[in-house]
């Protein structure tokens, strides 16, 4: 059947009628009052959601976009950063210091597991003469479904005195990520995610003590100098052409969101995170993230007696359900179910049900019928 395809990858994720409504709207003058008018609510609802009153800064660009932008803006050639990489995009953020001449010192943990704290924390306090300029940390690592310890990487970085770049295209809007309490830095994440619209806009937020660095940093930049973009936020306005549109999407995504309130969307994507993986447990399927660091967007499954690439392509063609793949070392090993953004536990409960009927119909050994469902459910029931 046409136009039932349903989403449940980790982005981009469902968008909300009323949401896409708002972006086929005609477009208006991004230099109108008008317009400012609406991103002045935007931006204000965005440090809602951030939970700051940090600057906080709009950008077309997608979640790799901004990182760069996050990372460049405060550093200059040669710095020393220390990044963490158990992941895809850990390593990808590696390669950004990399490229642009930054003494990269990579912290890594095996795909699947989470960083661990104590090894920032060691190659922070042997950095006697305070070297290291940043500690540049994934906080949903989207590629594994694991999330890692952002509030005690963190705790180590401010006792150093570093600062702190994080990157939380799949945490901000999922978990909660108290960007001024916990005195993050740089904040980076991307539209297609939690935020429940299309791809194409990217969010940072930026710390005073970030905008002193800023002060000093040599790296090049011109589109991505984030100088530029905090200049013309104070007037309600971009520096370049914004993608006028997308704003309109959301500034009814973040009306959406505050009628919720962030305790019932956190609340909402933990229910889902543990639903799906006791469902998975339920129908004997290995989970990739360990317990108790498992993202609340994400649930990674490295199944048995079953291709993954199998699973997707039944889904896909017989359920009109689309899952995610594994990437680099885990294409074709693991499958990726998300759950954020715009998903209920209907969405829940119907995509559990579709993994079911694929396993079922694919031979999988051990997998009793009506297993998964019952197991979500009961979650959802609170038993």
């Amino acid at each position: 059947m046409d136009d039932k395809l349903m989403l449940m990858i980790p982005g981009p994720t469902p968008v909300p009628e009323r949401v896409l409504q708002a972006m086929a709207k005609h477009p208006i003058g991004h230099r109108s009052a008008d317009f400012s008018a609406i991103f002045a609510e935007v931006t204000a609802n965005l440090k809602w959601l951030h939970q700051t009153e940090n600057d906080l800064l709009i950008l077309a660009a997608s979640g790799t976009g901004v990182m760069e932008a996050g990372i460049i803006n405060f550093l200059s050639p040669g710095d020393k950063v220390i990044v963490g990489s158990n992941g895809k995009f850990g390593e990808r953020w590696a390669e950004v210091t990399d490229a642009y001449g930054l003494n990269t010192q990579r912290v890594t943990s095996d795909w699947g597991k989470p960083l661990d704290p104590e090894l920032i924390r060691v190659a922070l306090e042997a950095d006697t003469n305070k070297e290291i300029k940043a500690v540049i940390v994934t906080h949903s690592e989207t590629s594994t479904g694991v999330i890692n310890d952002l509030e005690t990487i963190n705790k180590h970085v401010k006792a150093h005195g570093a600062l702190i770049i994080v990157d939380t295209v799949t945490s901000l809007g999922a978990c909660n990520v108290p960007v001024d309490a916990w005195g993050l830095d740089v904040v980076a994440s991307g539209s297609q995610k939690g935020y429940m619209i299309p791809p194409g806009l990217g969010f940072v937020s930026v710390s005073a003590k970030a905008w002193e660095a800023y002060k000093t940093a040599k790296l090049p930049r011109y589109y991505f100098d984030l100088g530029m973009y905090r200049k013309n936020a104070a007037k309600d306005t971009t520096p370049f052409t914004p993608a006028i549109n997308l704003i309109f999407a959301m500034q009814s995504a973040l009306q959406m969101m505050r009628k919720e309130g962030l305790e019932a969307i956190f609340a909402r994507h933990d229910r889902h995170s543990r639903a799906t993986r006791a469902a998975m447990k339920a129908l004997g399927m290995p989970l990739y993230a360990p317990e108790g660091n498992a993202s609340p967007a994400i649930t990674a499954v490295m199944p048995t007696g079953v291709d993954a690439e199998q699973v997707r392509s039944v889904m896909k063609k017989k359920f009109d359900i689309v899952l995610a793949g594994g990437q680099d070392a885990l294409k074709g090993k693991i499958f990726r179910i998300g759950h954020l953004g715009f998903v209920s536990d209907r969405d829940i409960l119907t995509a559990i049900a579709a993994i079911e009927a694929t396993l079922l119909e694919l031979g999988a050994v051990g997998v009793t019928p009506g297993a998964g469902v019952a197991a979500a459910a009961a979650v959802f029931s609170g038993k």
